[in-house]
């Protein structure tokens, strides 16, 4: 398959695909969105909310959620934030989320089914990773995301004022939006 991509890619450059896709780094309109690395909204997304390239900085990762306050997907909000202009964050989650429910025990049991060996594994946990925490999914999708968005908003690294940051839900069939109200605290 890699093969196959790659010499898609050849014919890309060849034709000068690219073109119709330059951009700056910088996002025209000042938004990053955390959401879930879902086949289903690779597409789906960018249309129902009607963006083209250039416009936002789309960071996706398994459930749309941050699991560690100082994980890649909040070092990338933070570079957004102060070096690519961003004054507002989505948090998208979606309906059908394959991180919903999903089980730590049941993804180690497939890790060694893979030959991942129980040596790795008890390396990890002795070097202070808890796997089962670390690799555990979510019950409840709007739960998730008020978790998110209350941890970028109460980041200690993130401005106090200036970065407006709400929380959403997408159908994964239909791509309608439904934002989630504020937690009261």
């Amino acid at each position: 398959m890699i093969q196959e991509i790659k010499k898609f890619n050849e014919e890309f450059v060849r034709n000068r695909g690219y073109e119709r896709f330059a951009t700056s780094k910088y996002p025209d309109k000042k938004i990053a969105i955390v959401t879930c690395m879902d086949t289903r909204l690779i597409e789906l997304l960018p249309a129902a909310l009607g963006f083209r390239n250039g416009d936002v900085k789309i960071i996706k990762n398994a459930g749309a959620t941050i699991v560690n306050p100082f994980d890649s997907t909040m070092r990338s909000l933070l570079i957004a934030v102060y070096e690519l202009g961003v004054n507002e964050i989505m948090v998208i989650g979606h309906t059908g989320c394959g991180v919903q429910g999903m089980d730590a025990g049941e993804m180690l049991y497939l890790m060694k089914e893979r030959g991942v060996s129980e040596e790795h594994i008890n390396l990890m946990e002795h070097c202070g990773i808890n796997l089962r925490e670390w690799l555990h999914g979510f019950e409840d999708t709007d739960a998730a995301v008020h978790e998110t968005v209350d941890l970028i908003a109460h980041h200690p690294l993130m401005p106090p004022e200036g970065v407006k940051v709400q929380g959403f839900v997408m159908d994964s069939y239909t791509g309608e939006l439904r934002s989630l109200l504020p937690r009261e605290e």
